[in-house]
């Protein structure tokens, strides 16, 4: 393993980007000591530290018109867009499984980031200590607003980890990994455009101030920390990968031409990128 941190933003179906780069480095069988991601990139963050070839590729899209994984039907009758019972338990358990063994023998630390939704601070998990509920634990991280049910769990109300710390490098900088290889999915100059609380999102979450704050202000924080890793790779401390044009694919894409598209740029990114990233971990 390398001296460095792996730090992985969500983004619901365009982590397929993400699935891509990972499937390249898990060929070149390289790690870091320190990974941590929020929604997508945590999920996409279990295969790979799982060593399983192929598993994001299969998980992320090859259900993808499958009723059960992403549909109007599931939030119809279960107020949820992705089935997070068939995500979270079907495929790893029956479907597709999960390699728990290999996964739990990992050397590498892994945080999972969520959301207090009553706090609206950031609640990391992790795979030392928390290994044995990792799907709950991933599936709290993933849970957007609106899309999906809060998780309880560890005395908390928890929802997607990208609310509170979308790209959470300065979380991989405290743990004391002052380099840090960064994956985003979104393309170089993005900025998110802000928005202000809506009527429904007050009613439906009144019970959740910190999760109304940090909602209400998400853009600036993500556009701030956009601005905070441009310094920190102008500094040389950050690597970054990230989607050269802006994306065709949307959080709840179900297009498969589109996320294999997607996927496939992934993965050749992180093969013409290899070498400058080897470089500069050598440095």
């Amino acid at each position: 393993m390398v001296s460095a941190g792996l730090v992985l933003e969500g983004g619901g179906m365009r982590g397929v980007y993400t699935a891509g780069v990972l499937e390249y480095l898990l060929e070149q069988n390289l790690y870091f000591p320190y990974n941590v991601g929020v929604s997508a990139g945590a999920c996409n963050a279990a295969s790979y530290l799982s060593r399983q070839n192929g598993r994001n590729k299969k998980v992320n899209i090859d259900f993808i018109k499958h009723p059960e994984y992403l549909s109007f039907r599931n939030f119809i009758k279960k107020r949820q867009l992705f089935g997070m019972d068939f995500i979270f338990d079907k495929i790893p358990n029956e479907l597709v499984p999960f390699d728990f063994d290999t996964f739990y023998r990992a050397e590498e630390f892994f945080e999972i980031g969520t959301t207090d939704c009553v706090t609206g601070e950031t609640i990391y998990f992790n795979n030392k200590h928390h290994g044995k509920d990792l799907l709950t634990i991933i599936r709290a991280s993933s849970s957007l607003p609106f899309a999906a049910p809060i998780v309880s769990y560890d005395n908390r109300k928890l929802l997607d980890g990208g609310i509170s710390d979308p790209i959470p490098l300065k979380r991989a900088e405290n743990k004391g990994y002052s380099k840090n290889v960064v994956i985003l999915t979104r393309n170089k100059g993005y900025q998110k455009n802000s928005s202000k609380r809506s009527w429904l999102s007050s009613k439906i979450y009144r019970n959740y101030p910190g999760l109304l704050d940090q909602m209400e202000h998400r853009a600036t924080f993500y556009n701030e920390t956009l601005q905070y890793i441009s310094t920190r790779e102008s500094e040389g401390n950050v690597f970054v990968i990230q989607p050269r044009t802006p994306l065709k694919v949307g959080r709840v894409e179900r297009n498969r031409d589109r996320l294999i598209e997607l996927y496939n740029e992934g993965y050749e990114d992180g093969k013409r990128l290899y070498p400058a990233l080897i470089s500069w971990l050598n440095e």
